[in-house]
Parts: C-alpha cells; sequence; structure tokens
C-alpha cells in the first residue's frame, strides 16, 4: 500500500510538472485564466469528466456505482493542479469562489430542491388503460415538466402511467414515449424544467424568455410526437384486441393525490427565483474575492428552507412509495461539481474566441457574414446533449454564442433558442442523455415492463424524434 501511495505521489507530481510546461503562467490573466493563451489540451479533463458519465453507468456500471466520486475528483484535480503550478493564490481562489458560488451552488440547490418537493408528492391509485387515458397523462406530464422539473414530472407519473397499462401486451412504448415528452421535450418552457435552462437563468437569461420565445417550437415538437404516439397506441390497442385481455394486476382504486403541501412549497421556489431575477438592491456580500447580490443569496436560502419543510410537512410513507432515495441527487451533486471545474478553462478559451484553441469550433456555427448559425447550433449543441449531459454541454455553445444574455436574447434569439431546444430536445435521443430518462428506464423494468436495449431504445428515437427535430429545424431556424 505504501509502495503505491508513493508511486500514485510520483504520478501526480509529474503531472503537474507536465501540465506546467504545457501550459504556462502566462495563461493567467490577473481575474483568472486567459483563454488565448491556453493549450487545447485543458479541455481534456472536461471531455474526460463527461465520458466518463455517459460510459460508466453502461461499460462498468459497479465500479461506476462505487466510485464515480473518485472518478469526478480525479478529473477535477487535473484542472485544479495545474492551475496551483502555474497561478498565484488569489487567481486560483477567485475563479473556483466564482464558479462555486455563484454558478454550481444555485444550480444544484434548485435541483435539490425540485427532487425533495417532487418526491413528497404520491398520485395514488389506478387508472384505467385507454389511449385517451396515456395519451392525458402524457399531456399533463409535458406541461408538469417546464414547472417541476423533467426529474419531478417523470417521477411522479411514471408509476401511474405503468399502473394503467400493467394488464397489456405491449406497454413498452408507453414509456419510451413518456421519456420523450415528459423527461424531455415538456421541460422547455421554464428555468424549472430542465438543467440547461437553470444554467441559462444564472447566466443572465430572463425567466420568462423561454416560455415566451419557444413555446411555437415546444408545441409542434411535441405536438407531432404525441400524434405518432396516438398512432402508435391506437394500433397496438387494436393488435391486443386479437388476444384474451390479460388480467390487471393493480386493484381498482381512485385516484388520489397526497403531499400537496408539497406544491405550495414549489410556488415558494418559483416566487424566490423570480425575486433573485427582479430585486435589485445594489447590496453585495463579498466572499474570497466574490461579491455575492443579496437577492441571490436569500433565494439559495429559500431553495435550502423549502427542502427542510417538505421533509417536515411530508409523510415518510408517501415518499417511499414513490421509491425516494436520496442516492440520485447525492451523485448529481457530486458529478456537477467536477464538471463545473473541469468547465473552467473550456469557459474562458471560447471567451477568447477566434483568438482561442476552439476558433475551428466557432467557425462551424458561424455564418459568413459573422453572425451565429441557428441550425449548426441546433444540431451540434442536441448531438453532443444526446450522449453528454445536456447541461453543460448547453453552457459551451451558450460561451460559443458570445455568452451575452441581453444579445441572446435580442438580436440572436434564433441561436439561443436554437441551444436551449437542441439541449432540451434530443437529451431524449438516448438513455444517457438527460438524467430522469435512466431512471424512468430502471423504474419500468422493475415493475415488469420490457424497456429496449440502449441501442434498441436509440432506433425507437432515430424513427420518431430524428425526423421530428429535422421539421423542426426547417420550421424555425
Amino acid at each position: 500500500m505504501a509502495k503505491a501511495a508513493a508511486d500514485m505521489t510520483g504520478v501526480c507530481r509529474l503531472a503537474v510538472i507536465a501540465f506546467a510546461i504545457l501550459f504556462p503562467s502566462s495563461a493567467f490573466a490577473a481575474d483568472g485564466l486567459d483563454g488565448a493563451h491556453l493549450s487545447a489540451l485543458w479541455a481534456l479533463p472536461f471531455a474526460g469528466i463527461l465520458l466518463s458519465i455517459a460510459t460508466g453507468p453502461l461499460l462498468f456500471p459497479h465500479v461506476w456505482e462505487h466510485h464515480y466520486g473518485k472518478f469526478a475528483a480525479l478529473w477535477a484535480a487535473l484542472v485544479i493542479a495545474p492551475m496551483i503550478a502555474t497561478a498565484d493564490v488569489h487567481a486560483i481562489t477567485t475563479t473556483l469562489a466564482h464558479t462555486i458560488l455563484l454558478e454550481y451552488l444555485p444550480f444544484i440547490l434548485l435541483l435539490l430542491a425540485l427532487f425533495t418537493l417532487a418526491g413528497g408528492i404520491y398520485l395514488e391509485g389506478n387508472l384505467h388503460d385507454s389511449v385517451f387515458t396515456n395519451t392525458v397523462l402524457l399531456g399533463v406530464g409535458a406541461l408538469l415538466a417546464s414547472v417541476i422539473g423533467t426529474t419531478g414530472a417523470a417521477m411522479i407519473l411514471i408509476r401511474p402511467l405503468i399502473r394503467s397499462n400493467d394488464d397489456r401486451r405491449y406497454n413498452v412504448h408507453v414509456v419510451v414515449f413518456f421519456i420523450f415528452l415528459v423527461a424531455n421535450i415538456g421541460g422547455a418552457l421554464s428555468p424549472l424544467g430542465d438543467p440547461p435552462l437553470f444554467i441559462g437563468f444564472l447566466k443572465g437569461v430572463d425567466f420568462f424568455w423561454p416560455a415566451i420565445h419557444l413555446w411555437e417550437e415546444t408545441l409542434v415538437t411535441a405536438g407531432i410526437v404525441m400524434a405518432v404516439f396516438l398512432a402508435i397506441d391506437l394500433y397496438m390497442h387494436h393488435r391486443e384486441g386479437r388476444f384474451t385481455h390479460l388480467k390487471d394486476p393493480t386493484p381498482d382504486s381512485p385516484l388520489r393525490l397526497h403531499g400537496k403541501i408539497n406544491l405550495l412549497l414549489i410556488a415558494v421556489v418559483i416566487a424566490a427565483i423570480l425575486m433573485s431575477a427582479w430585486w435589485k438592491p445594489g447590496i453585495a456580500l463579498p466572499v474570497a474575492g466574490v461579491e455575492i447580490e443579496l437577492p441571490h443569496l436569500l433565494r439559495d436560502l429559500i431553495l435550502l428552507s423549502t427542502v427542510f419543510a417538505s421533509l417536515a410537512l411530508t409523510k415518510r410513507e408517501h415518499r417511499a412509495a414513490n421509491g425516494f432515495t436520496w442516492g440520485p441527487i447525492q451523485e448529481v451533486a457530486i458529478l456537477f461539481a467536477g464538471i463545473f471545474i473541469c468547465i473552467i478553462p473550456v469557459m474562458a478559451m471560447l471567451q477568447a474566441g477566434t483568438h482561442g484553441p476552439f476558433a475551428g469550433l466557432l467557425a462551424l456555427v458561424t455564418r459568413p457574414d459573422g453572425t451565429g448559425n441557428p441550425v449548426a447550433y441546433f444540431w451540434l449543441t442536441g448531438a453532443l446533449s444526446s450522449f453528454l449531459d445536456n447541461a453543460p454541454t448547453y453552457l459551451v455553445f451558450f460561451q460559443a454564442a458570445g455568452g451575452d444574455p441581453h444579445q441572446l436574447m435580442t438580436a440572436q434569439s434564433a441561436v439561443l433558442a436554437a441551444i436551449s431546444t437542441g439541449a432540451v430536445f434530443m437529451g431524449a435521443n438516448t438513455y444517457i442523455g438527460n438524467a430522469p430518462n435512466f431512471m424512468v428506464y430502471a423504474i419500468a423494468r422493475e415493475n415488469g415492463v420490457k424497456m429496449p436495449s440502449f441501442f434498441s431504445y436509440m432506433a425507437w428515437s432515430g424513427l420518431v424524434l430524428i425526423p421530428t427535430f429535422l421539421l423542426t429545424s426547417l420550421l424555425f431556424f
């Protein structure tokens, strides 16, 4: 053990020396990283952590389950170590404090609040299966996704949907379209809906901008997918009519909604976020070289208080019925801590624009006249969001588009719409594109639904979603 520790220490020292040689201290400006002087190798830890998240649960699930925190720490260390070797302490603490206090903590506190509140809302009872019932559940779920988040809406409605269809021979398509609509597309209308949009809110995008500017894209995309579902579900019901109907394993019982106090707490969350956007008292608290505005601090404290209120006011049996555990949010918190650290140099290189190492990427999404190309942003953001986490993907392309929220909401609104819809919609293309996808998959399998494999699911998304997204891009971008 001692020899292994010594070897590991030696490797770390060599890594720090190598990074110090590759990334000279001139790469650091007084207020942090100067992306124009960075090597593209700084992006390797960011690529590494995203690839680990994408492949770990599939290629080595048992190792990943027990050691994902170590993977995140390793990739984060490969960013922090060269920073220590090549910059002064002030630059390091300021850069890390800005990332943690102004970006990571607000992001993870919102996820924690919505995860906890949604986990306390339990819909009890059994609905009789019909095309109408399934369509209503998918439609309601898609609407809820922009209010309580795709994860919250998915966790509340997936079990009632499965119970409603557990007497059918063909029910896989119902869960697949649930992932399409509720776990992804439906979350495009507010910063509460999907993590990428809350990242945009933290960067300065108005709270209601997605609802005002993305409703047409969302309505058309969701409408097409819903129409395809209706046709398939009608066909499957007709096909099942040839067989003796299976006995419903779930006893009849009326629908009852438990944990209603959490709906009020969700309203408090929304009010806190709106307060932080609209109230500008001009008061800020200095922490580690970072100015934390009073409204933002109050917002984060309110979000945290709703978590404790929900735990105190919600019955444990209702959370147990939802299968609520802290495991998913714990994993998200740890992995995103690593992501937010690893993305620091990537953001700096993108800020450098054509003077930085990502000039080639910017050329791909830029028209000859220098303006952004919405179609390119839509498909590049979407393609990466299909296999990597869509929140950091959104952040990369938001920065690639200039990172100025006012400019993106006005003169470049088509570009921001393309980035937003690409990140949210195309998270549905694979099981790993968005966090709720795999959670729904696991719950469905646990309840006896014979879910398609990773590549079979991609066949579903390729046949249904890709043509829909092509039409969306033709109509809007």
